[in-house]
């Protein structure tokens, strides 16, 4: 049998486009007469790579005739050796095979140029051999997978090498993972995005690409999905604008309208993955961890359906969501809201105390949804604060609240900086939600607490020395010394962003911290 080469990884492994290939796709598109996604194409060219290797095979078997020890030979023959890379030698003797197992047969001698040697093959063979196939067309097309079932599996990296290749080449364009030759783009030139921009700026919110597309004077002879990705690749070159609608809505808003927090993660959110042994961890911080439910705790499902029908859910406010104005995109949170094709997504939210609606900037990749700043500030909740998100229908619009309780001052904790170092005590404060009580924690001065977490004296300290400094600082508010897993988590994040397990696997493997059980901790006397 011959091994298609296009069947094999190693092949698509080295894979490039050659200018075969770029016209080829060329025609494609010109063909298609529409934008075409990356995987369309390359399945594509997938196929035309195999008819061409095919074609190719055709044609070397064309030249002589394909060896097979059964066929018979005379002097003089071409013959095409498919096992040896279909080598093309002529047969220049024959002579009768010795071998009383395999009856009478022949021995030709091949010769293959003058750089190569000579060599015998048997012919006029009439035992079972696997080279004695029928047909050329089953030598060529056996054991050929079609082009879906490889870009599956041995050529499922090719798309992504595509994308980067048609994004360097300036015959294409490109939007959200689809293509179309740039020639064939409607002109979309700095006046048509001036008046976009204007168009945004006058409705004072996201706006989507076909009530802008009637905004601007362009050719109606060209097709709806030709002017649509035209705008939208515009659109998506030009720095002040940014795609935010969700699911398959294309909406777009100019980046000074958003809030700082939704175009870069806010220090206090980003965190730089500690190593650790999970191993370390006992089993009750495990269960701590999974109540805490950070949303870097783990890798976060793909398939959060489970949970898409839930009509409301709880979550706890910790500080560094707090001082940045946002809430955590977790396993609970994550399926209210939704996800478009940008890196950013606007979503609506109701204040569930007063009914007024403000906008939400889900950011998918900091896993955060930025825009609470004000309603944080208004209704004055704490760190440890339950927030409670609720769909009340199917208008994407996201109920976010609190429960509530009568205002009364009470004991929780407030840190501040004293000396360079982080201080907590234990003071009175008003307070109007419900709150988990081993969480809430409050700063005098966040500025300073900011300025702590970023000086590089205190950003460059190991986690657990960090844990430890402020484990003791904690216990001393304590009068038995204990400390609960969580509010060491909770007052870490003031001054470090981390999730829950590095900081418990710290906790627990300090020689100086002993385990009371229910999650408590001590210093050991």
């Amino acid at each position: 049998m011959i091994q298609r080469k296009t069947q094999t990884a190693e092949y698509w492994q080295a894979f490039a486009l050659t200018p075969d290939d770029i016209e080829f796709l060329h025609n494609v598109l010109l063909d298609a007469e529409q934008p075409m996604s990356t995987s369309a194409l390359a399945e594509a060219l997938i196929a035309e790579r195999c008819r061409r290797e095919e074609a190719e095979l055709r044609a070397e078997l064309s030249r002589g005739i394909i060896y097979q020890p059964k066929k018979s030979f005379a002097v003089g023959d071409k013959v095409i050796f498919p096992s040896l890379d279909f080598r093309l030698g002529e047969v220049v003797a024959i002579r009768p095979g010795r071998n009383p197992e395999y009856g009478e047969f022949d021995v030709i001698t091949v010769d293959f140029g003058p750089d190569r040697r000579q060599r015998e093959f048997a012919a006029r063979l009439n035992k079972p051999h696997k080279l004695n196939v029928d047909t050329p067309d089953l030598l060529i097309t056996a054991q050929a997978e079609s082009p879906a079932t490889l870009l599956a599996t041995v050529a499922a990296h090719v798309p992504a090498r595509l994308r980067e290749q048609l994004a360097a080449n300036s015959d294409f364009a490109g939007f959200e993972d689809r293509w179309m030759l740039r020639a064939l783009l409607a002109d979309i030139h700095i006046g048509h995005l001036n008046i976009a921009e204007a168009a945004i700026e006058m409705r004072g919110g996201p706006v989507e690409t076909a009530a802008l597309l009637a905004e601007l004077d362009l050719p109606a002879e060209i097709k709806p999905e030709v002017l649509t990705f035209s705008l939208n690749s515009a659109l998506a070159a030009d720095s002040r604008f940014d795609q935010v609608g969700p699911g398959e809505n294309r909406s777009w808003i100019l980046r000074r309208m958003e809030p700082a927090e939704a175009l870069e993660i806010p220090v206090a959110l980003r965190y730089t993955p500690i190593p650790f042994d999970r191993s370390q961890m006992p089993n009750e911080l495990l269960q701590v961890e999974w109540e805490l439910d950070d949303e870097w705790s783990e890798e976060l499902p793909a398939d959060l359906s489970a949970r898409a029908d839930l009509s409301m859910t709880t979550i706890l406010l910790t500080y560094p969501h707090l001082v940045s104005g946002t809430l955590p995109l977790n396993k609970h949170s994550r399926p209210f809201f939704p996800r478009g094709h940008g890196e950013r997504t606007v979503v609506t939210l109701i204040d569930g105390r007063w009914g007024q609606r403000f906008t939400g900037w889900v950011v998918h990749a900091g896993r955060y949804v930025a825009g609470l700043r004000p309603w944080y500030e208004q209704h004055k909740l704490p760190a440890g604060a339950y927030i409670v998100l609720e769909r009340r229908d199917r208008s994407g619009e996201i109920v976010v609240d609190f429960r509530p309780k009568r205002m009364r001052r009470e004991w929780m904790r407030k840190a501040q900086v004293v000396d360079g170092k982080l201080d907590i005590q234990m003071r009175k404060g008003e307070v109007a939600c419900e709150y988990d009580e081993t969480m809430i924690i409050g700063d005098e001065r966040p500025e300073e607490i900011l300025k702590l977490r970023t000086s590089p004296a205190f950003a460059e300290r190991p986690l657990g020395e960090i844990v430890y400094e402020i484990f003791t600082d904690l216990a001393g508010l304590s009068q038995t010394g204990s400390v609960h897993a969580k509010t060491v988590y909770s007052a870490v994040n003031l001054v470090r962003r981390c999730p829950p397990a590095p900081i418990f696997v710290a906790l627990a493997t300090d020689p100086r911290i002993q385990p009371l059980g229910d999650g408590y901790y001590r210093l050991v006397v």
